[in-house]
């Protein structure tokens, strides 16, 4: 292992020893052999399955047939859910030819960040993640698993399935992808055409017809954003089958692959001698490949949220020190729009997740003593990719040893980069965060003037005005999680975008979150202390200097008096509709940004 891999993983597994022995014991002690509904009564057993077929209700009957739990996350409107909708028939037969039952325990909200970026509705974006979490709980809460099979892709949607199922741990779990949409329209081309407009120079028609020859068809956003960046994620930390990431809806091998899901579950069943509980699975060794691989790909900041509320959930403490420190070690081996031209498509033939998993494997970079849902070999069992045989089954075999597109997947030895894609960012501000694979090292260090916002369409009717163009840094304060839910404020990439290319030092620094998708223009984000908790950013004014240094990992205004002021009244948080109101509660009581922004005492 490479030794800042090994100092890191230790100091996570101290710091969490008393949480991570509190989680064990509780998920042990809710475990009982045999099959869950042995121990509800002839009423409770009876309403569980009283809408089955005559076959599924009589394997109930008994305890000697497993039933799994299907929580989906499937809607119509989300083109990367849309292909569940056939997914719970699909599971069902899987399980009867097993000799097992699953049945649809539940639903979890959906929401579309691409639907919603810039509107008022993303304002419950964020807090969407640990409802999912709540609703997952609710679905398995009926005493009747034995597993699950958790179906989702999209931004908060598998965050918030991997909280919930952890919370009840005790089950074995195996997350279910769908894949993401064939090529369409490349991405950077999509940048363009949203630049152009933002500048006035094309119309609505044009931009909509760029758009929708980007976002053409049922599947995941083609984008390395936070959609893609869970898929990533699942699989690195052995949640999913290996190679299921990526591979097209629709296609034969999408659905074998389920299948193969159910087959997988059925083996770690509480049944079998192979069962494995999702929360003795999931550990510090997980959470930390998680990490690398995030750093490896450039993935989404949002994760410095996620994956740090999946591991409490997990009882494992990590902080954004932890990803710092391990961005130092972990090289960018890969380039996928936002940091480079490809999509995950041209990622998945370049070699995929078996090649990147191999390249870091056999560097030291990840642990590989690890349990997955894959069954015994640890991660090395992820260089393998699944190929569809004549008779339609799933077999796995050894994935490349070299990168088919070395401007797509680098190795160790020329990565893109030596360092990952994440920097941690301190100063008399407060800590942040800053995505740097899709930032220029031309662009890494801005000093200028603040430019105070405390709403995102300001920035862009102050750039319709003609008033940004010169060298600034934007401030766009009080959108903390406490104050209004944390939004993304993607819509502000082609407005500073616009003013970078016409050579103007621009920079980004909010309390708030960008996009997945969000690159080339530096951004310091999820800065805490928030505004809404009297953090610095609350003092600036406009004109104070700032400095943001990612290389050096500086972020300050230059004149200490700044902190010294009041605070800003903060004008927000009465606002009422599109579900504002129901969210009060979740204002109140959500954690900071590197607590993982949550609401839920786990």
């Amino acid at each position: 292992m490479h030794k800042d891999i090994e100092r890191v993983t230790r100091r996570v597994i101290a710091r969490s020893a008393d949480a991570r022995q509190a989680y064990l014991d509780k998920i042990r002690g809710a475990h009982r052999p045999g099959v869950s509904r042995s121990h509800l009564s002839c009423g409770n057993l009876a309403h569980g399955f009283a809408a089955s077929d005559v076959h599924d209700k009589s394997a109930l009957a008994v305890d000697r047939a497993a039933n799994f739990a299907i929580v989906s996350a499937y809607n119509d409107m989300l083109s990367a859910h849309q292909p569940f909708k056939t997914y719970p028939d699909q599971i069902k037969q899987a399980a009867r030819e097993l000799g097992a039952v699953a049945q649809f325990a539940g639903g979890v909200p959906a929401m579309c960040d691409g639907v919603t970026q810039g509107r008022e509705g993303m304002e419950l974006s964020l807090f969407s993640r640990d409802t999912i979490a709540m609703a997952t709980a609710v679905a398995l809460s009926h005493d009747m698993f034995d597993g699950v099979l958790a179906l989702g892709v999209c931004d908060k949607i598998v965050p918030g399935l991997a909280i919930g199922a952890l919370a009840f741990g005790h089950l074995p779990a195996v997350f279910v992808p769908a894949g993401p949409m064939e090529s369409g329209l490349p991405n950077a081309e999509k940048g363009r055409i949203r630049q152009l407009y933002a500048e006035g120079k094309v119309g609505r028609d044009e931009l909509l017809k760029a758009e929708s020859e980007s976002y053409h068809s049922a599947g995941t956003c083609t984008f390395y954003g936070t959609a893609n960046s869970n898929q990533m994620l699942m699989e690195i930390m052995g949640m999913q089958l290996p190679g299921s990431s990526f591979v097209n809806p629709g296609m034969p091998l999408r659905e074998a692959l389920t299948r193969a899901a159910v087959a997988r579950l059925n083996v770690i069943s509480p049944l079998s001698p192979d069962f494995l509980p999702l929360g003795e699975m999931i550990n510090e060794k997980s959470i930390i490949n998680g990490i690398v691989g995030l750093l490896a790909t450039g993935g989404s900041t949002n994760h410095t949220i996620h994956l740090v509320a999946i591991a409490r959930a997990a009882g494992v403490l990590i902080d954004w020190q932890d990803m710092a420190d391990l961005s130092a070690a972990v090289p960018l081996l890969c380039r996928i729009y936002p940091n480079g031209l490809a999509d995950v498509n041209h990622f998945q033939a370049a070699g995929g997740m078996a090649l990147l998993i191999r390249e870091l494997l056999d560097n030291g970079l990840l642990h590989e003593d690890v349990a997955t849902v894959a069954g015994e070999g640890g991660l090395r069992r992820y260089c393998d990719e699944p190929f569809l045989t004549a008779d339609g089954v799933v077999e796995w075999r050894p994935g490349p040893s070299k990168s088919l597109d070395s401007n797509i997947i680098a190795d160790c030895r020329k990565p893109f980069s030596k360092e990952g894609g994440l920097r941690l960012l301190k100063g008399n501000l407060g800590r942040s965060v800053i995505k740097l694979s899709a930032v220029k090292p031309e662009h890494r260090v801005v000093k200028a003037p603040a430019v105070i916002f405390e709403d995102q369409n300001e920035v862009k009717a102050r750039f319709d005005a003609g008033d940004l163009d010169r060298d600034f840094i934007a401030v766009v304060r009080f959108q903390g999680p406490k104050a209004n839910g944390m939004p993304e404020l993607h819509k502000l990439t082609p407005v500073l975008g616009v003013l970078q290319d016409r050579g103007y030092k621009v920079a980004l620094v909010t309390d708030g979150r960008m996009s997945g998708a969000s690159g080339k223009v530096p951004a310091a984000i999820h800065l805490i202390p928030e505004a809404l908790d009297g953090g610095p950013i609350a003092r600036l004014r406009d004109g104070d200097m700032l400095e943001l240094d990612a290389e050096q990992g500086i972020l300050r205004v230059l004149d200490e008096a700044a902190i010294d002021r009041a605070p800003a009244d903060y004008q927000g948080g009465h606002q009422q509709g599109m579900g504002r109101e129901l969210f009060a509660g979740f204002r109140r009581l959500v954690s900071d940004a590197e607590a993982g922004a949550s609401v839920l005492e786990v």
